[in-house]
């Protein structure tokens, strides 16, 4: 985490002592150092969904929305958090529906990672015009528009405070994003996987449909199991799970929540761990 430090001038006659200074040529300076805050997660992967882009608007992507979300990543790297990013691509095309309705669920699949992709592009174009260096990666070759995803180019870029958005899911058909997220987040040992919603943590019901939902501060993943609380996806879920990585599930609509998530304050949103 850097440190920023800031020089007291003040004129003095040559070889007067001062408090906490040093005199040279008649010149006193004064050196303080005073330190950020520190995180609690210094690498994070955020998972958005691609409902979430869409704002008020019933389908594609919402400028504004995606201006805002590049700020609050924007917020966080300019603290020296490593940030990746996975985007769903629910707001364009989703393959399991495209397959609900007749079309063969491989190609639905792939049609579906490709909707991640122009999200990425959205995202990334998002954090460019806020001056925040980013590199999007696809787990499917497409060299005019991405690179390929590689693990070690991937961290290397996170050490050098770019922001690495991670399209195409697992390149595999039968995979969600939820699944490609936690699989990144494990690959490039992040500290923890953000899930940003439209709600600010898990319920015991749907806070939107049942008035007396009431919220969870912590769970463990043996509760969310032995309770059937929908966080991610079984395999996902699982993955975490085994390889112990934690999971925050927050409002990432309301503006500083990520960067208090990352600050580790209590009572935004629910955290699950083993």
């Amino acid at each position: 985490m850097p440190t920023r430090f800031f020089l007291r001038f003040a004129l003095a006659k040559k070889g007067e002592n001062l408090n906490r200074s040093r005199c040279i040529m008649g010149v006193s300076i004064g050196i303080f150092v005073f330190k950020p805050k520190e995180m609690k997660y210094n690498r994070i992967l955020l998972k958005l969904s691609g409902e979430a882009l869409m704002g008020e608007n019933d389908f594609g992507i919402d400028p504004k929305r995606i201006a805002e979300y590049a700020d609050e990543i924007k917020a966080v790297v300019a603290k020296g958090v490593q940030v990746g990013v996975v985007i769903g691509g629910g707001n364009i095309f989703r393959g399991i529906s495209g397959a609900s309705q007749g079309m063969d669920r491989v190609q639905a699949d792939h049609m579906g990672m490709l909707a991640t992709v122009i999200n990425g592009l959205a995202l990334q174009g998002a954090l460019e015009n806020a001056g925040v260096n980013t590199r999007l990666q696809s787990a499917i070759e497409m060299d005019k528009v991405a690179e390929p995803f590689i693990r070690r180019r991937a961290i290397r870029h996170l050490e050098k405070g770019r922001v690495v958005i991670f399209s195409a899911g697992t390149g595999n058909p039968y995979f969600t994003t939820d699944t490609g997220a936690t699989l990144r987040a494990v690959e490039i040992q992040a500290d923890v996987i953000l899930k940003g919603t439209r709600v600010d943590g898990i319920y015991t019901a749907d806070p939107e449909k049942d008035a007396s939902a009431t919220k969870y501060e912590s769970l463990s993943f043996k509760e969310v199991y032995d309770k059937g609380l929908n966080v991610m996806d079984m395999t996902a879920f699982t993955l975490s799970k085994e390889n112990e990585l934690p999971i925050i599930v927050f409002d990432m609509n309301t503006p500083g929540n990520l960067m208090k998530v990352i600050e580790g304050t209590h009572g935004v949103g629910t955290i699950v761990t083993n």
